[in-house]
């Protein structure tokens, strides 16, 4: 935590005055939003949008949601936070024309690519409305990735990574000019953003394209050495508690964040109301600078528990604490604890109260006896005498043989409170806009008022006087600067620094008002007059660099090495590079002397962490100093890091290249020699890839093992330590060998990396053999093995056959033949076969 070392201190004139983002997934959490004070929607439309799931907007429907919007003085940004295909991209950008049109003030943007044609749009049509955002899904962990984002990209706001830490968050602010957003409430990926690839892999339902499965929330066993480890009701391995950073709310203004989001388009209406309303409330504390629990109630703090919520934490905010975030207990919705059943009868339990939550008749309940989720028991109170719960006999259908004394009851819903948030969802009040004024100074001079939102100011007709009786203080001031209404706008706040014993007569003073009005309406006016109607017929994509490549170009092949054991195998069977991913980075000095007393000629290059965190520029420093032949980059604050390097540097696969655009500024931008085509291509997509785009810039992973978690949680401390990060767990990682089995018994391996950051792999791996002659006829030249713990003599069979495929001396069927009896569970043609 961070508040106890800083004074409460209310927001001063000139700060940057906070935005509480609410979502919406339809219109009646829109309403719901507006009801309880966001100042600022997201929502998703039909398609290229995270959140496929949701009832989501339409074109059609966008321009009068955007006039409802505007009419309470709330913002609304559109989600466009997917990764964009090569053929989808004249029809994204269309997209964008039609929000731009509509009145739409901003969109949130993953694809680097369309995020780079929206900024050159902007600068060939100045008058554009329409703000860049970006997404979570774009991975930004740290200063350096900040930087090198903005190096290309006009970001008015950026989120970021929801596993960073208060003092993270507060580094990443003070090391650039970018608006930060930060997530406050709700529901946690257990992987980072923008770099899971398990439905894509399990299902082909890509996260990167709104159609996440979830499989995060299911049952998984740990298996450690080939045993399965009991770990009783702990089964969600995957499963993280929600957020919830209420009490964290003053720490993160002062730091000066922007933008404060709360996740849930797939939630209510009341899950909207309730939660936007408590973060209004602990914004406008830390603002005035006073306590949240001023504001924010035991009532309010229960609402949010009874909408929705698998257990609250404060996430990665106050630090790592493995454990805490991810208990393993529950993977879905358990609302408030209750307490513990003291005894039970025929209809009836008793319960030892905790935590003061309410029971009352019609409430729904579920008793966790620590079973299996899906044969909980539970149903609805008939009858409450002090401690004892009644239920109808038949109808509640509760085998009271089950319920046994120590089994905890966990409350579900209230009907009560279910009234309460419908009519804060649906209560609008008048169709005011909130206003933010400031009023300046001094004895002899004019009084002037300023809205900096419009950029309207205006000053009294006569000078501000010595007050012989009434002087005009704070108060007096908002409330005559108040009297708004007839006007269509409401005072949301006044910061009034004057001089004390000051005096202006209130004639003067109300006078002023209904000057700086009109012109806040003119303002307002012509802003939304300047709103084109139509999209700019001038726009034209950036051109793109032609290919040289033949389809005759020699075959180079890589091979990724995570043991320096592999590293000979790998040379001999005729690997022509070699990449080094370490867990332990100072073990890449002696991989690359391996290398090299072995390979001769051989470049071997190592690869850097997937994310980067603001306090981990060392890792970059330490592979420096191995002096490599080349850096695998896999995150954007190591492209800005490499960028002025010497080495030899590849883009990896989780910079998320899928369009020739995003290939373009990525390789420009990074001074990168090649790019590796994401894994969420399909081979037609990446054909057109390869169409539309010089095809010698990239390189494609031919057979791997796909990483489809990749997450700040850490397995090995949770369940395999009593520790709650690296400093205390004993890394157990490094002594034993982990496997996670899912639901329908494949088991999938688990690695760390140098961050302490885990990787679950597929248990099943992946071959592009079949599609390799295709690739070959459109240019590709470079293709890459990537190994997992495979042993030298397996290493030596998967690196020789992919050599004589490339070469032409083997077919794709008997390599693949083979590889089904080498690999423990076969090969899948996996993300590459065309949906």
């Amino acid at each position: 935590m961070i508040s106890d070392d800083i004074t409460l201190s209310a927001l001063r004139p000139g700060d940057l005055r906070p935005e509480l983002l609410a979502p919406a997934g339809d219109m009646d959490c829109a309403r719901a939003a507006v009801a309880n004070g966001a100042d600022a929607i997201y929502f998703g439309l039909d398609r290229f949008n995270a959140r496929l799931r949701a009832d989501n907007f339409t074109l059609d429907s966008l321009p009068e949601l955007m006039r409802f919007l505007h009419a309470h003085g709330v913002k609304g940004y559109v989600t466009m936070n997917t990764l964009i295909f090569t053929s989808e991209l004249a029809d994204a950008l269309s997209y964008l024309g039609h929000l731009n049109a509509a009145g739409a003030d901003g969109v949130i943007v993953q694809d680097i690519g369309l995020a780079h044609c929206l900024t050159e749009w902007g600068r060939q049509v100045p008058g554009m409305k329409l703000e860049l955002h970006a997404s979570t899904q774009m991975t930004l962990s740290s200063p350096d990735g900040l930087e090198f984002a903005s190096g290309f990209l006009d970001l008015k706001q950026a989120v970021l990574a929801r596993e960073l830490s208060l003092k993270e968050i507060g580094q990443c602010v003070r090391h650039t000019d970018i608006p930060l957003e930060v997530f406050v409430h709700g529901a946690l990926c257990v992987a980072y953003s923008g770099q899971c690839l398990t439905s894509e892999s399990l299902g082909q339902r890509s996260a990167n394209r709104g159609e996440c499965a979830q499989a995060c929330r299911l049952p998984y066993s740990l298996v450690v050495d080939g045993k399965t480890v009991p770990l009783g009701e702990r089964r969600y391995l995957l499963s993280p508690q929600d957020l919830c950073a209420l009490d964290r709310i003053p720490d993160l203004v002062r730091m000066g964040v922007k933008s404060y989001k709360i996740e849930g388009r797939l939630k209510s209406p009341e899950y909207v109301a309730a939660v936007t309303a408590a973060y209004r409330k602990a914004l406008d504390a830390a603002c005035a600078g006073i306590l949240v629990d001023e504001m924010v109630t035991a009532r309010d703090r229960y609402a949010l528990q009874m909408v929705f919520s698998r257990g609250f934490s404060t996430g990665w905010l106050d630090g790592t604490d493995h454990p805490r975030l991810t208990h393993g207990r529950y993977g879905k919705k358990r609302g408030a604890y209750a307490g513990v059943i003291m005894n039970s009868g025929q209809g009836w339990l008793d319960i030892r109260p905790e935590g003061g939550i309410p029971l009352a008749p019609g409430d729904g309940f579920v008793i966790d006896a620590g079973e299996d989720r899906n044969e909980e028991q539970g149903g609805r109170i008939w009858k409450v005498q002090r401690n004892r719960l009644f239920f109808h006999g038949k109808a509640s259908r509760i085998d009271w043989s089950r319920v046994k004394p120590g089994q905890k009851l966990w409350k579900t819903d209230d009907p009560a409170l279910n009234a309460e948030l419908k009519k804060m969802r649906e209560h609008l009040q008048e169709s005011t806009i909130p206003l933010h004024l400031t009023c300046a100074g001094s004895v002899g001079n004019p009084l002037t008022i300023a809205c900096p939102e419009y950029g309207c100011s205006v000053q009294s007709p006569q000078p501000l006087q010595t007050a012989e009786k009434r002087p005009l203080t704070p108060e007096v001031l908002k409330q005559q600067l108040g009297r708004l209404g007839g006007t269509g706008f409401r005072l949301a706040s006044c910061d009034c620094p004057l001089p004390e014993g000051l005096m202006l007569p209130l004639s003067i003073l109300n006078q002023t008002r209904r000057a700086l009005v009109e012109r806040i309406q003119t303002a307002r006016e012509a802003k939304e007059s300047s709103v084109p109607s139509h999209p700019p017929a001038s726009f034209t994509l950036p051109p793109l660099p032609k290919g040289t490549a033949v389809p005759d170009m020699p075959p180079h092949l890589s091979v990724l090495c995570r043991k320096t054991e592999q590293i000979p195998a790998a040379l001999d069977a005729g690997a022509n590079a070699v990449y080094l991913d370490f867990e332990d980075l100072r073990d890449y000095a002696e991989g690359i002397k391996t290398v090299r007393e072995h390979g001769k000629s051989i470049p071997v290059f190592l690869a850097t962490p997937r994310i980067q965190k603001p306090s981990e520029v060392g890792y970059f420093k330490l592979m420096e100093r191995a002096e490599p032949d080349g850096i695998l980059i896999r995150n954007l604050g190591a492209a800005q890091y490499f960028r002025q390097s010497l080495l030899h540097r590849i883009g990896d696969f989780s910079l998320n290249v899928a369009n020739p655009y995003s290939a373009a500024i990525l390789k420009k931008q990074g001074n990168l020699a090649h790019l590796t085509i994401s894994y969420d291509l399909n081979a037609e997509q990446v054909a057109d890839l390869l169409r539309a785009a010089p095809p010698e810039w990239f390189e494609l992973t031919l057979h791997q093992h796909m990483p489809m978690f990749h997450m700040e949680h850490c397995v090995f401390c949770t369940f395999l330590s009593n520790g709650t990060s690296y400093k205390n767990c004993g890394r157990p990682c490094e002594r034993h060998h982990v496997q996670l089995r899912d639901r329908v018994g494949q088991l999938h391996p688990l690695l760390a990396d140098a961050g302490c950051r885990n990787t679950l792999f597929n248990g099943r791996a992946q071959t592009g053999a079949g599609f390799l002659q295709d690739f070959r006829r459109l240019g590709l030249s470079r293709f890459r093995l990537e190994l997992l713990d495979d042993p030298p003599e397996k290493v030596r069979l998967l690196v020789s056959r992919y050599r004589e495929l490339l070469d032409g001396s083997c077919t794709a069927a008997r390599l693949i033949r083979e590889l089904d009896v080498a690999e423990q569970l076969g090969t899948t043609e996996g993300t590459l076969r065309p949906g």
